[in-house]
C-alpha cells in the first residue's frame, strides 16, 4: 500500500463497518456488529501507529485527494495533512475507540440496540479522524458537523426516555450556537484570505496581521481577533467552555461507552486540537488570546466546584472533563500550545480510564449510579478499584503519574504568560489543583472506601439516612434521572416510567467485578495513563516534536521559552520534574485536598453536612449550576418561543391565513356577492347591458383611432 492508500483506510475502515453494520445489523448475527467494528477501528489503529512512526522520521503529507466543487478561484477539497500533531492525534482517538468498543461488548451486552450502538461509534471514529487529518478549512468544518451529529444520535441512544432526548436536543442546539460562529470565521478567512487550505492560509496570515475591517457602521476591528475569536467560539461549544458547556453534564444519558469517547478523546477535544492547529493565527492577536485564556480560567475553576456537590459518578467525572478542558484552554491561551496538546493526550488516557471505571462500578452496582449508595467496593471490584486510583492519581496531578507532567506544565505556562488575564488565569489553575484532587477523592472514597452503604440501602435505608454525606440535589440533575441503563430492558419498554433505570442491588447481590472484556480496556488504560507523561514530556514540549506544526512567537508570548529554560536549567528530566514537583505548591494543594476529602467523608461525615447548612446560598447556587440552564430557559428558550409565538401569529395566522388565504376567499366571496345581484333573469337588462358594453368599446376605439 502507499501511503496515500494508507491516510484514505484509517478513516474509511471505521466508516465501512460503521455503514455494513447500521445497515445489515438486524440480519447479521449479534457478535458480527463487534467483530467487524473492532476489526475496523483496530486496523485504523495499527495503521495509525505506522503513520505515527513515519511521521517521526520528519515525513509530512499535504495533498489533496478529492476535489468537490470549484466555484471562481475556490476550491473546495477533501485532503490530508499529516504531520506529528495528526498522527498523534490519529493514534490517541483510535486506540481509546478500540477500548470502547471493547468494552461495549460487556457493558451493553443486553441492549437490543446491540448492533445500531457499535455502528453509531465506530461512525464517530471515522467523523473525528476526519477532523484531524484535515487540511483545509472545508473538511474540518465536515468531520466538526459530522462528531456533532454522531454525538447527538449517541446521547439520545434511549430515544424513547425524555430526559435523553431532551439531553441530546440540548447538545445540538447549543453546538449550534459555536458553530455558527465557527462558520463565520471560516467565512472572514475565505473572504480575505481567498483560500480555505491551512497552508495557503497561514502563509499570508502575517500580511494580513494590521488588517481591519469594518464590522458597525464606521468602527474598525482587527481582523485576526475577530477571525481567531469567531473561530474560537467553534470551540467553546464542542470543548464545553463556559458559557456554551451546559450541554456537557447532560451527554451522561448516554450510556457510559460514549460518555468516555465523547469525554476523553473525540469530540470535546476537537476545539483545543483545532485552536493548536490555528497557532499561526492566534499569534497575531494578543486579544484572542487573552479572551481564550480568561474563558479557560473561568471554566477550570468554576466547573470544578461544580463536582464537588454532585452524587451521580458519572457526572463527577463529566464536571471533571470541563474543568480539565479548560485547563487545556488556559494553556492555548498562554501560546503553549504543545502543552495543551500534551495534557489533551495524557487526559485522554486517564479520563477514559475513569468513565469506563465507572461503568464497571456501575454494572457492578446493578446500574445504581449513587455514590451515597456504594462503599467499600475494593473488596468486590479490585482490578476497577486500583485502575480508579490510578486515573484519580492522575487526575489530579500525583508526580510520575501521566497527569503531572501535563496539568503542572500548563500551571508553570499560565505564571510564565504575560498576557493580560494571565494573573486571574495562575491562581484559577493553582486553586483548581485543590478542587479537583478534592472532589476526585471524594468519589473515590465514598465508592472504594468506608461502610457498605449499599447493604443498608437493601434493607430499606437509602442515600436521605446519609445526609450527613451530602444533599439531595433537587434540581433536574437528580440522580434519579441520570441513571444509566443497559440492563433494564433499555427503556424501550420502559418509556414511561422515569425509575425504570434505576435498579439497585437486590436482597441477595453483592457487588461484583464484570468480565473481562470490561476489566481488559481498564488495564490497557491504566498503563498510559501511568506512563506517558513519563515518556513523551521532553520531545513533545521542549523537543522538535512539534517544530513546524506549532508556531509560537516567543518575542510577545514567552512562556514556552521561559518554560524551556527551566527544564534545560533547573529540572532536566522527567524524574527531576516530579521531585521539584514533591515541593511544590500544587502537590501541597493536591495532597491536602486528598487530605480534607479523607477527613470529611472516612472520619467526620457530618461536617460536609453543617457546612452545607451553614452556606446554603452557595450550595443552593451550586445545585443550580449557577443558573445558567435557568438563564437559557428564561431568557433564549422562553425568548425564542416568545418572538416564534409572536411571528406565527403576525406573519402566519394574519398575513398568511388571514391576509392571503382567508382574504382571497374573503374578497371572492363579495365579488361574488356583486356580480350575482347582476344576475337577474330579466332579458331587457341583458340587452341593456349588452348595449352599454358595445358603447363603451366603441367610444373606446373612437377614442384610439
Amino acid at each position: 500500500m502507499t501511503m496515500q492508500q494508507i491516510y484514505l483506510a484509517i478513516p474509511l475502515l471505521p466508516l465501512c463497518a460503521a455503514i455494513v453494520v447500521g445497515l445489515f445489523g438486524k440480519n447479521l448475527p449479534r457478535a458480527a456488529a463487534h467483530v467487524l467494528t473492532i476489526l475496523g477501528v483496530g486496523a485504523a489503529f495499527a495503521l495509525s501507529v505506522y503513520v505515527f512512526k513515519d511521521a517521526l522520521l520528519g515525513h509530512v503529507y499535504n495533498e489533496t485527494v478529492y476535489s468537490w466543487l470549484k466555484s471562481g478561484n475556490v476550491s473546495f477539497e477533501i485532503g490530508f495533512l499529516i504531520d506529528r500533531l495528526s498522527a498523534m492525534m490519529m493514534v490517541v482517538v483510535t486506540f481509546v475507540s478500540l477500548m470502547v468498543h471493547i468494552y461495549t461488548i460487556g457493558y451493553m451486552h443486553e441492549d437490543k440496540g446491540y448492533a445500531r450502538f457499535f455502528s453509531y461509534i465506530s461512525l464517530f471514529t471515522f467523523a473525528m479522524l476526519m477532523l484531524v487529518m484535515s487540511n483545509n478549512f472545508m473538511q474540518l468544518f465536515f468531520g466538526w458537523e459530522a462528531v456533532g451529529l454522531v454525538s447527538y444520535l449517541l446521547i439520545g441512544f434511549w430515544y424513547t426516555r425524555p430526559t435523553a432526548i431532551y439531553a441530546n436536543l440540548k447538545a445540538f442546539l447549543v453546538n449550534r450556537v459555536g458553530d455558527f460562529g465557527f462558520l463565520l470565521g471560516i467565512g472572514l478567512v475565505l473572504y480575505h484570505f481567498g483560500s480555505l487550505d491551512y497552508a495557503a492560509v497561514f502563509s499570508v496570515a502575517p500580511q494580513m496581521a494590521d488588517a481591519k475591517i469594518n464590522l458597525i457602521g464606521n468602527i474598525q476591528w482587527s481582523l485576526m481577533t475577530v477571525t481567531c475569536i469567531l473561530l474560537f467560539i467553534g470551540a467553546m461549544g464542542k470543548s464545553a467552555q463556559v458559557p456554551l458547556h451546559v450541554w456537557l453534564p447532560d451527554s451522561m444519558e448516554g450510556p457510559t461507552p460514549i460518555s468516555a469517547l465523547i469525554h476523553a478523546a473525540t469530540m470535546v477535544t476537537a476545539g483545543i486540537f483545532m485552536v493548536a492547529r490555528m497557532s499561526p493565527l492566534f499569534e497575531l492577536s494578543s486579544t484572542a488570546l487573552s479572551f481564550v485564556m480568561i474563558i479557560g480560567s473561568i471554566t477550570a475553576l468554576f466547573m470544578g466546584f461544580l463536582g464537588i456537590i454532585q452524587n451521580d459518578i458519572k457526572r463527577v467525572v463529566a464536571y471533571s472533563t470541563l474543568s480539565q478542558l479548560g485547563y487545556m484552554t488556559v494553556a492555548l491561551g498562554a501560546s503553549a500550545y504543545s502543552v495543551a496538546i500534551f495534557h489533551l493526550m495524557t487526559h485522554a488516557f486517564f479520563k477514559a480510564l475513569l468513565f469506563l471505571g465507572a461503568g464497571s462500578v456501575i454494572m457492578g452496582m446493578h446500574h445504581d449510579q449513587d455514590i451515597r449508595n456504594m462503599g467499600n467496593l475494593k473488596k468486590y471490584m479490585p482490578v476497577t478499584w486500583i485502575t480508579s486510583l490510578i486515573g484519580s492519581l492522575a487526575l489530579i496531578g500525583t508526580p510520575f503519574f501521566s497527569g503531572f507532567y501535563s496539568k503542572d506544565s500548563i500551571i508553570e505556562a499560565a505564571k510564565a504568560s504575560t498576557i493580560t488575564g494571565s494573573g486571574f488565569a495562575y491562581f484559577s489553575v493553582l486553586a483548581g489543583v485543590f478542587v479537583t484532587a478534592f472532589y476526585s477523592f471524594r468519589l473515590y472514597f465514598l465508592v472504594f472506601h468506608g461502610t457498605e452503604k449499599w447493604r443498608e440501602v437493601k434493607h430499606g435505608v437509602g442515600h436521605d439516612d446519609h445526609r450527613d454525606e451530602k444533599a439531595v440535589i433537587k434540581d433536574d440533575d437528580s440522580h434519579v434521572k441520570t441513571h444509566d441503563s443497559a440492563h433494564d430492558d433499555h427503556a424501550d419498554d420502559h418509556a414511561n416510567d422515569e425509575h425504570a433505570h434505576h435498579h439497585g442491588l437486590g436482597p441477595n447481590d453483592d457487588p461484583h467485578e464484570p468480565g473481562w472484556v470490561i476489566k481488559l480496556p481498564l488495564i490497557l488504560l491504566a498503563i498510559p495513563s501511568l506512563f506517558i507523561g513519563y515518556f513523551a514530556i521532553e520531545p513533545m514540549l521542549y523537543g522538535n516534536f512539534f517544530k513546524g506544526v506549532i508556531f509560537v512567537d516567543s518575542a510577545t508570548h514567552p512562556a514556552m521559552h521561559e518554560l524551556t529554560h527551566e527544564w534545560h536549567e533547573v529540572i532536566h528530566s522527567a524524574a527531576g520534574m516530579a521531585y521539584h514537583g514533591l515541593m511544590s505548591l500544587p502537590f501541597l494543594l493536591a495532597f491536602s485536598g486528598v487530605a480534607l476529602a479523607w477527613f470529611f467523608y472516612m472520619k467526620r461525615p457530618d461536617i460536609p453536612a453543617k457546612i452545607q447548612t451553614k452556606f446554603s446560598l452557595i450550595n443552593r447556587v451550586l445545585e443550580n449550576k449557577y443558573y445558567f440552564d435557568s438563564f437559557n430557559e428564561k431568557v433564549f428558550a422562553a425568548g425564542s418561543r416568545f418572538i416564534g409565538n409572536k411571528l406565527w401569529l403576525i406573519g402566519d395566522v394574519k398575513i398568511i391565513d388571514g391576509a392571503i388565504v382567508n382574504g382571497t376567499a374573503n374578497l371572492v366571496v363579495k365579488l361574488s356577492g356583486i356580480v350575482r345581484k347582476l344576475q337577474t333573469g330579466l332579458i331587457y337588462h341583458y340587452a341593456f347591458a349588452m348595449i352599454i358594453g358595445v358603447f363603451f368599446m366603441l367610444s373606446f376605439y373612437s377614442f384610439k383611432f
